[in-house]
């Protein structure tokens, strides 16, 4: 962190909120390069690994807190929101029967910014208006037509669809869920201390459990995957420590507003990580998902609003 304390003392006032907003840029490739690694290792040994390296990485960036100097109720509450989302996504999008789908499941996770505002609304945390009504409704029918992939749909078109793979569609919705709960535990009790590399290191340690019980195929040398690995974990703690010191030092407001672009710049990288090319229906979904969380934010632009806390393994 002497890197970002010597940019501060430095230049412009606007630094730390340009270091943190690039944060988003930084996590944007993620959830692709996760699919890859799942192809390769498998979607629980590929999840491992991913985690494990990005424990090592986010202890060496930011520093391991004793859990003693963190709140209990967050510890035990934050900790398991924290985990069960960074299962819950990482094995759906390797459950994909195909990329396609595992597009579809990147999208359906980046419901969580508009979710985080209607929490704080709904917890008094923030006040709202009535355009968050259109705004959910707006993020709703931009999945909806994701999943679809066409620019119609019919009601058995999405059942159809969820029916296919059921179990990563509802892993993808409860990580969004999930998302959204953690980021308002974060702001109410986490405290002061940033226990990312702690949650990081317990979620490979459960999915290492998995592993070891499970009849996950064995893992094999495969130096291409482990280089992406490595990168993926390198990207995940550079992003937290940008966004970290953009909290702290940054603009809040102006760091939020960026990441309700998250959706379209994940499915850029991803579609071109995973050479895909999205019909008009999904280009039309990620518009929807987008501007239904900028809607979500201007509704509540009367106080400004803290900004989600984005997840550990993306940006997906």
């Amino acid at each position: 962190m002497y890197g970002f304390r010597a940019l501060r003392a430095s230049a412009s006032p606007h630094l730390p909120t340009l270091i943190g907003a690039s944060a988003v840029l930084l996590w944007s490739p993620v959830l692709g390069m996760l699919r890859t690694i799942s192809e390769i290792f498998g979607a629980v040994g590929g999840a491992a690994l991913v985690f494990t390296a990005a424990a090592v990485f986010s202890a060496l960036i930011l520093g391991v807190p004793r859990p003693a100097q963190l709140p209990r109720r967050y510890l035990l509450i934050g900790g398991a929101l924290f985990i069960g989302t960074e299962i819950s996504l990482s094995l759906s999008i390797g459950l994909a029967h195909h990329r396609g789908q595992a597009l579809e499941l990147v999208m359906i996770n980046y419901l969580w910014p508009c979710l985080t505002v209607l929490l704080t609304v709904l917890t008094r945390m923030q006040r709202g208006n009535w355009l968050l009504l259109p705004a959910t409704v707006l993020c709703l029918l931009g999945v909806v037509l994701v999943i679809t992939g066409e620019g119609t749909w019919s009601p058995a078109m999405l059942l159809a669809n969820l029916r296919s793979n059921p179990l990563a569609y509802a892993l993808a919705l409860a990580a969004s869920c999930m998302w959204a709960t953690y980021s308002l535990v974060t702001k109410r009790i986490g405290g002061s201390r940033n226990a990312v590399p702690l949650f990081m290191i317990a979620t490979a340690a459960v999915l290492w459990l998995k592993y070891a019980l499970g009849d996950a195929p064995p893992l094999h040398l495969h130096w291409g995957g482990l280089a992406q690995v490595a990168v993926f974990g390198l990207l995940t703690a550079t992003a937290y420590s940008c966004w970290n010191h953009g909290l702290q030092h940054g603009n809040v407001t102006s760091m939020a507003i960026f990441s309700y672009f998250a959706p379209v710049l994940s499915v850029l990288w991803s579609s071109v990580w995973l050479s895909l090319h999205p019909g008009m229906g999904f280009v039309q979904g990620v518009a929807c998902v987008t501007a239904g969380s900028l809607l979500c934010w201007w509704a509540t632009r009367a106080r400004p609003l803290p900004p989600p806390v984005p997840p550990a393994a993306y940006t997906a």
